[in-house]
């Protein structure tokens, strides 16, 4: 009977290669901050170099494999990126600190001047008046498409009994356009709050706690419908706040998609 014998300059070798991969592969952990030191959840951390994705829970802790020599980095939408490079000196426990992204300063229009000295220091003081108007009362920027207002029951009924007729607002009431209208703005705000939520948390955030990822629009949805302060949250730009409330429903809206998937498989085999 032979037998096969390795000789020890490859087994040293083998032993070396092994060695040497592990003291090379590690798992990096951390928690994400914002300039105040408040946890930021949903922040994607990429091992650029091996391709690995995760994304940091509420808490704002990670964890991500990774070898000497990988770049890390870490996104998230309204703050700048930040990345490090894997060594064996990497702390055990690292903390990143993300900064706000500075936002675009919008460009100030200055009157064209005349010469005429009275002209343009009422020209200059008009402009100064509205900005000073705007920013005491608080007015809003107009922010997307703007809309034609819906008839109201009460805006069209009530000036008949005066004598006053809006044959349109009457129009709108009665056949119905009125109400198709409100029925598309509220379908119209629901789309929009949901992708501000998918715009800024990665997929797998919501599918590696059981949510599939053709199901996150319909998730997100329930989760309005459960905790109507969340699209509060969303109109004022509140992603941490939102979040927390959207990741109180993941158990629940799970457990239905583990539900659905058995009574399909029951469905297929009768």
């Amino acid at each position: 009977m032979l037998k096969s014998v390795l000789p020890m300059k490859s087994l040293t070798g083998l032993f070396f290669i092994l060695s040497f991969s592990t003291f090379c592969s590690q798992t990096v952990k951390g928690t994400i901050t914002d300039e105040d030191g408040v946890s930021l959840p949903a922040v994607t951390v990429i091992n650029i170099s091996a391709d690995h994705k995760t994304s940091t829970a509420m808490d704002g802790t990670f964890s991500v494999e990774a070898s000497t020599g990988d770049e890390i980095r870490f996104v998230r939408a309204g703050y700048e990126r930040a990345a490090i490079k894997a060594s064996a000196d990497t702390e055990a426990r690292l903390h990143i600190r993300l900064v706000r992204a500075a936002r675009e300063i919008e460009e100030v229009r200055v009157p064209a001047f005349t010469g005429d000295l009275g002209k343009d220091s009422r020209a200059v003081a008009k402009a100064d008046r509205g900005k000073m108007v705007q920013d005491a009362v608080g007015l809003p920027q107009p922010v997307g498409k703007m809309r034609e207002r819906p008839a109201e029951v009460k805006q069209v009924l009530l000036p008949i009994l005066v004598g006053q007729v809006d044959v349109q607002g009457l129009y709108d009431l009665i056949s119905g356009k009125a109400r198709r209208q409100k029925r598309k703005y509220r379908y119209d705000d629901l789309q929009q709050d949901i992708a501000w939520i998918r715009n800024r948390v990665e997929d797998e955030y919501f599918s590696k706690q059981g949510i599939p990822q053709q199901r996150i629009s319909e998730f997100i949805e329930f989760s309005f419908a459960v905790n109507s302060r969340i699209r509060a949250y969303i109109r004022t730009k509140n992603l941490s706040a939102a979040l927390m409330r959207i990741d109180e429903q993941i158990p629940v809206f799970a457990g239905r998609v583990k539900q659905d998937e058995k009574s399909l498989n029951l469905y297929d085999k009768d």
